[in-house]
């Protein structure tokens, strides 16, 4: 971080959600789904990989995405139908000591708002299992915008729709490229590790 950051005003503090306040691992369901380890790395790798799941996130109907797969891979029609199906397994848990962080910023009176790449239905479910993702004052997701991270049209949407000014902003993500996308839009970024890490990093910017 250069110096004239440590010296940036920061109104505006938003959180991603995945990886940053609640954990994400879809080996959760699928170690009892799939367990044979190199069965499962190859469906993951071959048939609901990451692109794929990303589509969700960018606004793709679930039926539609398993219709697509259940085409190509006939054999894993039941795999393929449990990624949604057992979706709540693959978020266990929060990171306590990062929402505890956001609950403390958001006490003391700072301005904060969540921007997610997340598929619009599983969102309304996080929210039943993560009160917390209501605090904020308000919520961008990316399924419901139909652009994700990092395109730069997701960081201008969220400015604009919660009237954030960039200079000002100050962004939480755990994925380099996310961050990488906040930076080009003019906002100030933090690549979240852990939770400690985060600490101090807040504090360079005097939050």
């Amino acid at each position: 971080m250069s110096s004239d950051k440590a010296k940036a005003e920061i109104r505006h503090i938003v959180f991603d959600i995945g990886k940053v306040l609640i954990h994400y691992d879809p080996n959760l369901p699928f170690s009892r789904i799939i367990p044979d380890d190199a069965e499962r790395s190859w469906f993951f790798a071959n048939v609901c990989t990451h692109d794929w799941n990303l589509e969700q996130d960018r606004g793709r109907d679930w039926v539609e995405a398993e219709e697509l797969l259940i085409a190509k891979h006939p054999d894993h029609v039941e795999s393929i139908r449990a990624f949604r199906k057992h979706w709540t397994e693959m978020v266990p848990h929060a990171y306590v000591e990062s929402v505890s962080i956001m609950e403390g910023l958001i006490a003391q009176g700072h301005d904060v708002t969540l921007l997610t790449n997340f598929a619009s239905d599983t969102f309304k479910e996080a929210i039943k299992l993560f009160p917390f993702l209501t605090l904020p004052r308000g919520v961008t997701v990316s399924g419901d915008a139909r652009v994700i991270k990092p395109d730069l049209a997701i960081y201008q949407l969220h400015a604009e729709t919660f009237r954030l000014t960039p200079s000002a902003t100050l962004f939480i993500d755990d994925s380099m490229a996310n961050v990488a996308g906040a930076r080009a839009a003019g906002w100030h970024a933090i690549h979240f590790t852990d939770p400690q890490t985060l600490k101090s990093d807040l504090a360079y910017y005097g939050l």
